[in-house]
């Protein structure tokens, strides 16, 4: 599962002209769901983002988590971050969940989220989005939660 995380000073979503989801200070997180991805793809995700240190301290050094600072979660689901890039000129989905998959572990992701975190919002799975933010820094981070490797992989 991937999490592609931005540090904001506000975030929203709007599907057909109507806002879905919003937020102030917080994170806004694109999230793709791959092939594989279990719940503890998503646990992990979900711990790594409420706990990773990317607001300022009193010094101006990035010690303070979401948690710490009591700042919203905007959960987007983005598919192609699971996109194959590495030939050509024409992304592949190989990599990409399944849409029912993705759906099923993205809702998962936000169930937790919710019962962890006191402001978790959303945009809308599947739909044509509009997200508009205000990157704070510019701070962006890409976040990566593996499934465990099969004994039978080779290295």
């Amino acid at each position: 599962m991937i999490g592609l995380l931005q540090r904001v000073s506000e975030a929203r979503v709007v599907v057909e002209d109507r806002l879905v989801g919003a937020i102030e200070r917080g994170l806004l997180v694109l999230v793709a769901v791959e092939r594989d991805d279990t719940e503890a793809q998503a646990d992990r995700l979900l711990e790594r983002l409420l706990s990773y240190r990317v607001f300022p301290d009193d010094f101006g050094r990035m010690n303070r988590s979401l948690r710490d600072v009591g700042g919203g979660l905007m959960l987007v689901s983005q598919f192609t971050l699971a996109a194959d890039t590495t030939k050509g000129t024409r992304p592949g989905f190989s990599p990409a969940a399944t849409p029912e998959e993705g759906r099923r572990l993205f809702e998962y992701l936000v169930a937790i989220a919710r019962e962890a975190h006191p402001r978790v919002e959303t945009g809308e799975f599947g739909a044509d989005m509009k997200v508009s933010l205000t990157n704070d820094g510019p701070v962006t981070f890409w976040l990566q939660a593996k499934p465990p490797r099969h004994s039978d992989d080779t290295p």
